[in-house]
């Protein structure tokens, strides 16, 4: 499997501070990555780093070849990087269809996946075609959450970045989510890396899984390996938490 993205020995934080020490992975086309940790970690950080929004202190980040720690964060986005913070970032005054037509950049050729476009976003997610004439503001929270990973989605990236994408969310809600998550990383071959509170939710549908702790990788495995071992997993995490 051809690798996407290398992270070498990445120092970053806000300002002088310095949150993420000499954090090193690797991630191969078409694989996800659970990002675990318990709150303050550093994973909400890693994720901010890799789209361009921290000060970086050290180390090197390629996506495909690509040096992005070079790079402005509008450049990382026109150069794979699709990212859904835990703010989710809609455009609240414009309607669903406006926030996916005014991000929308064209397909990647090659690797026989069809392109993101707003109609394949309806598909995915049927409840935004029925409001796509609605304002983000008209939108639950859920819907809003959909919106923003399709919004994503249009940027047409090599990796997607998810940060906490279930967080808040009605059970029948996270259910249809993760489905889609599954549908876009399983049956689409997008590369993905989900932060999540819910570890067992994420780790079934995820290739590999990271454990972060003060800033340092303190696990890296095979996603099954915690999965399917919760003692370890409550080790690592100090609480397991399943959904």
């Amino acid at each position: 499997m051809a690798e996407l993205l290398r992270v070498d020995s990445l120092r970053a934080g806000y300002g002088e501070a310095v949150v993420l020490n000499d954090i090193s992975l690797s991630l191969g086309e078409g694989e996800t990555l659970a990002l675990l940790g318990r709150n303050g970690t550093g994973k909400t950080t890693l994720m901010d780093t890799l789209a361009g929004a921290t000060r970086q202190h050290g180390g090197q980040i390629f996506l495909a070849g690509q040096a992005l720690h070079t790079m402005p964060s509008h450049e990382r986005a026109a150069a794979g990087i699709g990212w859904v913070p835990q703010e989710r970032n809609i455009f609240k005054s414009l309607t669903v269809h406006e926030n996916l037509t005014a991000v929308q950049r064209p397909g990647r050729t090659g690797g026989g996946h069809r392109a993101w476009t707003p109609e394949r976003v309806y598909e995915m997610f049927p409840r935004l075609a029925e409001r796509k004439a609605n304002l983000g503001t008209q939108l639950s929270g859920g819907e809003q959450q959909m919106l923003a990973v399709g919004r994503a989605l249009v940027l047409n990236p090599r990796l997607l970045l998810l940060d906490e994408p279930l967080e808040g969310l009605a059970p029948i809600i996270v259910e249809e989510l993760l489905r889609a998550i599954a549908r876009i990383t399983r049956e689409e071959g997008l590369s993905a890396i989900i932060v999540e509170q819910h570890p067992q939710a994420i780790l079934r549908i995820s290739h590999r899984a990271v454990v972060l702790d003060h800033g340092n990788v303190v696990h890296a495995s095979d996603a099954d390996t915690l999965h399917e071992n919760p003692e370890l997993l409550d080790r690592l995490l100090g609480v397991a938490r399943k959904l």
